[in-house]
């Protein structure tokens, strides 16, 4: 179905950046240059590259499970968002995210709010493109030294692209799928003197897919500039403009199954439950960083950076609110429920670093002091559907393809609300060389988290509650590890970390009288690694670990627009990686997890004993590469993700599946390369991810996407 809303300045935008005068070299794609990138890598995570003096700590000197995805592979599997990253890295489950958001589970840990650029939070709820992106870092397992609260399963990381000084390129990718859906993208870098280089980056694409009624559009642009401001200080300035603008999909509802777990409906792949009129989100955000980096001496380096964003976010559906009844293979009716959801953000937030090399005695140190703050200013407002019919947000409707939706409208104001969050962190970490092959990690984070509420609705209901409610938290985290190479391309590594919630949320929303009063919930990691670099093109990572999570809130099985409280849960699992190239022509990336989630218990509800939220037991990803020719170049691949429970109560199973995608690169000439990418090879029925019991996403059906890539 096309609604396209803004095609026309967004290809505008794209036009523009593409008439910019610049001078180019080529992409090189021939055997050995796909090799050398291999190679090149994921050898370093970004802010370890940025907190080095001299050379960054390389990741089989890091004490946590990690992966590391790089431009190239992002590229070669045609990744168009998180989502699409992260279904094939072992450890992580996506979910749906209401059909408006990014939405993660990191070792049975549910997130919308753990995604970081460069570092620095990016915690509002929208799809983030990957336009601008040169590796995208997943790391494992709690960790607030590094990234403050939350993160209780893990963070993501996106790595932005930097103008590079004294080079000249660009390119140009255009891609169309087979569902009509199309993306532009410009990526050019221009030399401005010895001291200074600009960079921009600009996306425009339309959203298409298999179902009855979906479509979109986004662009963004991102111009940034570095410039050298003497021998020992350089500097970096950023702007991002985004605008995306699509349908709200929910998926489908569960039906029901006598005497087993409800499952997804079936047959209905391209049905749309929800108004093909007023279903959709839109997202305004403006993104302001500036970066100042300083070398004092060869043992000391510092960095500031300092970050504002705006956002203007909101998005308002119908969706289906109870399983429905099969009979034979058809159904007569289906409930529908629904709200409208609006959020402004402004977050500025400021970080300082300060990186040691030295030695005392003979101990060597790598010590990292830092310094962040920040003001998250949120206003945040949810109005309930009503229906003409009953005057209330849920009604039973008879069951026709495509659905007759009745008189409603989102009139109901159920959520009014003001919140700010001020919070400052001190942090300190020290990597000691007790020996050649014996290494420590010492580290301790301070943090101030105060936030302010401002509950008008409770404010106006006349009780003895006045509606304004404030919090302060204070909590120091640990973070620990032991390092041992027994040979330089070899260690074996154990750690420990924590990392804290507060009872507001990741949101921020759920600060009301009792949670007020309410300590955070603590998250503690255990984990045990080895790193092994096969030869320097190929590196296997294995970890087994236990995450303990204390009392969390999740959704209300019997009402989605509701949270419950539960107890706490446990996640036990190990994960494996194997990654790089297996011979000069030959590339793979791997991956294996197996995750044991349980619920330690949930109020009222006997889910004690129950599996975590969507937390497959085992998943496993796999991609090859391969150069047949200096001009032709295939990629095949897999991703085997085992059935999952939506929710803790258990009451709904999503099926395993098992997907196979294609890709044949061809390059037409010096300049230019054709890319061909399927996905889901087979053709499978499968439904990838969920959000509540009766909203769950049906896979795409077999589809290609065919990219041209141009050097200018």
């Amino acid at each position: 179905m096309a609604m396209h809303r803004r095609s026309t300045a967004a290809a505008g935008a794209l036009a523009l950046a593409c008439c910019l005068p610049i001078a180019t070299t080529a992409r090189a794609d021939d055997a050995a240059g796909a090799m050398e990138e291999i190679l090149v890598q994921g050898r370093y995570l970004s802010l370890d590259k940025l907190n080095a003096v001299k050379t960054p700590t390389p990741i089989i000197d890091v004490p946590q499970s990690l992966t590391i995805l790089g431009e190239r592979q992002i590229e070669d599997q045609a990744f168009q968002g998180l989502g699409d990253v992260l279904r094939y890295t072992p450890g992580i489950a996506i979910s749906q995210g209401e059909g408006h958001r990014d939405a993660m589970i990191i070792r049975g840990i549910q997130s919308t709010a753990d995604f970081f650029v460069d570092g620095l939070r990016d915690d509002v709820q929208y799809y983030r493109p990957l336009y601008n992106v040169e590796q995208v870092e997943i790391l494992r397992g709690s960790n607030a030294l590094l990234f403050g609260r939350g993160g209780g399963g893990g963070v993501i990381n996106r790595v932005q692209k930097k103008p590079l000084i004294g080079e000249r390129f660009g390119t140009m990718d255009l891609g169309v799928d087979t569902f009509g859906a199309w993306t532009g993208t410009v990526d050019l870098n221009a030399d401005a003197g010895e001291n200074v280089a600009l960079r921009l980056n600009a996306y425009a694409q339309g959203l298409e897919n298999h179902r009855d009624v979906y479509d979109g559009d986004s662009y963004a642009v991102n111009p940034t500039a570095r410039l050298v401001l003497g021998e020992a200080t350089s500097a970096f300035l950023s702007y991002e403009y985004i605008d995306d603008d699509r349908v709200v999909d929910r998926g489908v509802p569960s039906q029901v199954v006598e005497g087993r777990p409800d499952r997804p409906l079936e047959g209905y792949d391209d049905t749309f439950f929800g108004s093909a009129d007023r279903n959709s989100t839109t997202l305004e955000a403006h993104l302001l960083r500036g970066r100042l980096d300083h070398t004092f001496s060869e043992q000391l380096r510092g960095n500031l950076t300092v970050q504002y964003a705006d956002y203007d976010k909101a998005y308002q559906n119908l969706y289906p609110s109870e399983a429905v009844t099969v009979t034979g293979s058809s159904f007569a009716a289906v409930e529908l429920d629904g709200y409208r959801d609006t959020t402004q953000r402004e977050n500025l937030i400021a970080q300082a670093n300060l990186v040691g090399e030295f030695d005392t005695g003979r101990l060597g140190h790598t010590v990292l002091f830092g310094i962040e703050a920040g003001d998250q200013e949120t206003s945040n407002a949810r109005q309930d559907n009503v229906f003409a019919d009953n005057g209330d947000d849920q009604l039973l409707i008879p069951f026709s393809d495509p659905l007759v939706i009745p008189a409603f409208d989102y009139a109901n104001t159920v959520r009014d609300r003001d919140s700010r969050v001020r919070f400052t962190s001190v942090y300190l970490q020290d990597q000691l060389a007790v020996t050649e092959q014996f290494k420590v990690l010492l580290g301790l984070r301070y943090d101030r988290f105060d936030i302010d509420v401002l509950d008008r609705i409770e404010q106006a209901d006349g009780d003895a509650v006045d509606g304004d409610f404030n919090r302060v938290d204070e909590e120091v985290t640990p973070r620990f590890g032991l390092i041992y190479k027994p040979a330089d391309n070899v260690s074996l590594y154990a750690s420990y970390s924590e990392t804290f919630l507060p009872l507001s949320g990741e949101q921020f929303l759920t600060l009301d009288l009792t949670s007020e009063s309410t300590k955070p919930q603590f998250f503690e990691n255990r984990e045990l690694g080895l790193k092994w670099d096969l030869k320097p093109s190929l590196a296997l990572t294995a970890a087994v670990f236990e995450l303990e999570r204390e009392s969390f809130t999740s959704v209300d099985p019997q009402n989605p627009e509701q949270v419950i409280l539960v107890e706490g849960s446990e996640t036990r699992g190990v994960e494996l990686q194997l990654t790089g190239a297996l011979t000069e022509r030959w590339a793979i990336t791997t991956g294996y997890s197996y995750l044991d989630g349980e619920v330690q218990r949930a109020d009222g509800t006997g889910n004690d004993g129950n599996r975590t939220r969507q937390t497959p037991e085992h998943m496993f990803s796999i991609w090859n590469s391969y150069q047949v020719t200096d001009r032709l170049r295939l990629g095949l691949g897999a991703t085997y993700q085992d059935s999952f429970f939506i929710q803790e109560d258990n009451s709904v199973e999503v099926p395993s599946y098992t997907r196979l995608d294609a890709a044949a690169y061809y390059r037409l000439s010096d300049s230019m390369r054709l890319q061909l990418n399927v996905e889901n090879l087979l053709d499978e029925d499968y439904f990838p991810d969920a959000h509540s019991n009766t909203n769950i996403t049906t896979g795409r059906p077999l589809n290609a996407r065919l990219t041209l890539a141009i050097d200018l």
